[in-house]
């Protein structure tokens, strides 16, 4: 039986590999620590390797990675492809996964965190009945903020109230319970880490059985370690999770040393790994290895390159024979490289493809500009070069090679500069618009693979045309930061590199102006810096507010999101997103009226607005006209028959109006439609209850309560259901758990009085009622208890 060949990656791999030479110490350094028993004081659990661009740290993670398998070790390799948290998670399953070992509990979680976050940011756009009032997703991770894992929030945290943030924080706890199937899919929404993590950890133990070797590498840290450092802290030093493996090993590597603010309190568990270029001993060896020993060569090559790592392994890559071929002193490494290669297919096609900021197989294509039948083969000469890595699943050329090539282009070529980004640019544009096909325009923007095509396409006519591109691009930054904080640090990265690369002033500092607004107050300081300073027309200026608005709504800051929707509506009084957004600020505040009054104009304005009428009628229902509740939600489900909440506010519609066969259906419709639906569930149970149907009103109510176990509204609801039925004991336990949940549910406190009455605890049955009408003055029902109560205990006195 003929052997597996091995594939062209591993070739790849294995050639690099021979070639490395140098960083013994560090090598042996990290191989010995797996001899080290964990108890052992000399055990290291973090190493940090730091050290300028081009000086080969990449090359010596890989190499790392590389020797950890070879130990024996599980490994995961993370760079900068990975935007957050839950992203970084993923690429460890995927990296576990590729050496047989399924994280099976956790990329199920991730599979549900994206499901829920997807559909938690579709609740901010829409206030659907027993669902978050899109109370805001930053302050709704308010668990984070104290631990500084939710980059960009401690000085937001400063600026807001105290009681604003726990409030809305408490309200989409709330909500989202309603929605959710269990406790842990609220959290995942408002504070992932918390979830994932402790899973993480789990699955990593479970590992240690197969794999006592384990090893998470941490590449590019300059750029991750904004969102992972915390996270990474708390989760090796803090037990903030849970335990982290003894056996587990980190590796992370970035341009910068630790922070030793964070993690000197555990130095001596931490190897740092400062790398300078190479020895000249190292260099030659490299040299040497490639066959490049004549002493003139040699010492122009040391000369040039400056003993860099990456510029030696290209120029000996080339093995130059001769002084000349090596170039005069003003002469880049890379220009040297290029003038050995004497194909010219090949040396047009590494030009070219420094242009893209990362390439897969269809953007190699574009960029080379080559025949597919010669595609594949240059594609795979291109990713064996010594400054190109993988990275996220395609290839991108190291930073210290690609700046020097593109400037030596644009400096010699400006037309073709511009030619070649433009070409690139349409070609992005080209794909981003066959990925619009079929999509709903509000959706795009929370779409990842749409944002990537769009991101590049952005780079390239920033490169090609910055000062006519710019405007274009800080109008994507405002949708950018409306989709989250995660797109808008790319786009501010993506202006930042453009500006770089074109040597554009305003690109550059727009991007470096941005990246600190996104640092200091997140999406909305990035977006009231593009109001001051960007110039907006007054149409682009309305959006930008009407975003900000929504931003500060998501944040619960509702008198400031509100005044920017009016501010949005002063410049374009036909904008239906400003409406549309002012009415669930003004709902979300407690105003159903002044929410209606808004989705009517939103309404004159896009009369087939299925969403929105929906919203109307759940917020008619609010108020009690049912009339006009049912006209909405008929309409609105005529025209968006899938929209659950619809089904689920037309069933609570029809049963205030006592139609209970039409609500049992609408209700019956919703459950169908998302079979998790707490709120159409407790509602369901209440149309069973006025058919005389207790057991299947206790049947919904058990599953509603299963699904969320801590909602109060819903464990009430149980509550009133059992002290209907006579079981007051039951009911009790049912009702202090509200309370528990909610400490100013005044339903729950005067329901509890009833159950408590009729078991003969008379004093804390009027205690209830007591709260429950200083929670709500005026409160008729509570009132009238209170005195059958008093008159009660009077008559047995």
């Amino acid at each position: 039986m003929v052997g597996a060949q091995p594939s062209m990656q591993e070739l790849i791999e294995e050639r690099r590999r021979l070639s490395f030479v140098g960083r013994d110490a560090e090598r042996a350094a990290f191989l010995r620590n797996f001899d080290v028993p964990v108890r052992d004081p000399g055990r290291r659990f973090l190493f940090h390797v730091h050290g300028n661009a081009g000086v080969g740290k990449t090359f010596l993670v890989r190499e790392l990675e590389q020797l950890a398998r070879e130990a024996g070790a599980l490994t995961a390799y993370v760079d900068e492809s990975t935007g957050s948290v839950p992203e970084a998670l993923e690429t460890v399953c995927a990296g576990f996964a590729r050496q047989g070992r399924r994280l099976k509990d956790l990329e199920r979680l991730l599979d549900r965190y994206r499901e829920r976050r997807h559909e938690a940011d579709s609740l901010t756009r829409e206030a659907a009945p027993g669902e978050p009032s899109a109370a805001g997703m930053t302050l709704a991770r308010a668990g984070l903020v104290g631990i500084g894992m939710v980059p960009g929030v401690g000085p937001f945290a400063g600026a807001v109230d105290p009681g604003l943030l726990a409030g809305a924080a408490d309200r989409m706890r709330a909500g989202l319970s309603a929605h959710f199937r269990s406790r842990d899919d609220v959290r995942l929404v408002m504070s992932p880490e918390e979830v994932l993590t402790p899973v993480l950890l789990e699955e990593l133990a479970r590992a240690a059985a197969r794999f006592p070797r384990q090893v998470l590498f941490f590449d590019t840290y300059e750029r991750t370690g904004p969102f992972l450092d915390a996270w990474l802290h708390a989760t090796m030093a803090l037990e903030r999770h849970g335990a982290m493996p003894g056996n587990v090993v980190v590796v992370t590597a970035g341009r910068n040393p630790l922070d030793l603010d964070r993690w000197g309190s555990c130095s001596d568990s931490v190897a740092e790994m400062p790398l300078l270029p190479f020895t000249e001993q190292e260099a030659r060896e490299v040299l040497a290895g490639r066959g490049v020993v004549a002493e003139p060569v040699v010492e122009e090559i040391l000369r040039l390159t400056g003993r860099l790592p990456v510029l030696v392994s290209t120029l000996a890559e080339a093995r130059p024979a001769d002084p000349d071929d090596v170039g005069d002193p003003s002469a880049t490494a890379v220009d040297s490289f290029l003038k050995w290669e004497h194909d010219p297919v090949r040396r047009a096609v590494a030009l070219n493809c420094a242009f893209p900021r990362r390439l897969d197989a269809d953007v190699f294509r574009a960029a080379a500009e080559r025949p597919d039948d010669e595609a594949d083969a240059l594609y795979d000469w291109l990713r064996g070069l010594p400054f190109v890595t993988e990275r996220g699943g395609g290839i991108q050329y190291h930073d210290v090679v690609r700046a020097p090539m593109l400037r030596s282009q644009r400096l010699r070529s400006p037309r073709g500069w511009t030619v070649r980004h433009t070409r690139l640019a349409e070609t992005f544009g080209r794909w981003r618009q066959e990925a619009e096909t079929g999509e709903n325009e509000d959706e795009l923007w929370t779409r990842d693979g749409w944002r990537e095509l769009r991101l590049a396409e952005s780079y390239h006519l920033l490169c090609a045309a910055p000062r006519t591109a710019l405007p274009v691009v800080l109008r994507d930054v405002v949708h950018a930061c409306g989709a989250g904080e995660v797109p808008a640090r790319q786009w501010a990265r993506a202006l930042a590199e453009a500006g770089r690369d074109a040597e554009a002033e305003a690109p550059a500092r727009w991007g470096s102006d941005l990246w600190r607004a996104l640092e200091d107050g997140g999406p909305a300081a990035a977006l009231e810096l593009l109001l001051n300073r960007a110039g907006f027309a007054p149409d682009v200026e309305a959006v930008a507010r009407s975003v900000r608005g929504s931003v500060l709504r998501h944040d619960g800051a509702y008198e400031q999101a509100t005044a920017e929707y009016d501010r949005a509506l002063a410049l374009d009084a036909g904008l239906v997103r400003a409406y549309r957004g002012r009415a669930m600020t003004r709902a979300e505040s407690g105003d159903y009226a002044g929410g209606i009054a808004d989705l009517d104009r939103a309404l004159a304005l896009a009369p087939d607005d299925g969403r929105a009428l929906s919203v109307r009628g759940e917020y008619h229902r609010a108020l009690g006209d049912y009339d006009a509740a049912l006209a909405d939600l008929d309409r609105g489900i005529a025209l968006d028959p899938a929209r659950d909440f619809a089904w689920a506010s037309r069933g609570a519609t029809r049963l205030s109006r006592g139609e209970l066969d039409e609500a049992l259906a609408d209700l019956g419709r919703a459950v169908e439609l998302k079979p998790e639906y707490g709120w159409a569930l407790a509602r369901r149970a209440r149309v069973w209850r006025a058919l005389g149907e207790e057991d299947r009103q206790m049947a919904d109510l058990d599953r509603a309560v299963a699904l969320q176990p801590d909602w109060a509204w819903g464990a009430c609801e149980r509550g009133d259901a059992l002290r209907v039925a006579g079981r007051h004991a039951e009911a009790l336990a049912e009702y202090d758990r509200a309370v528990a949940l909610d400490p100013e549910y005044a339903s729950a406190y005067a329901s509890r009085a009833v159950s408590r009455s009729e078991l003969g605890h008379h004093a804390e049955a009027l205690a209830d009622l007591d709260r429950a009408i200083a929670l709500r003055p005026g409160y008729a029902w509570a009132l009238s208890r209170r005195t059958a109560i008093l008159a009660r205990t009077a008559e047995t006195e």
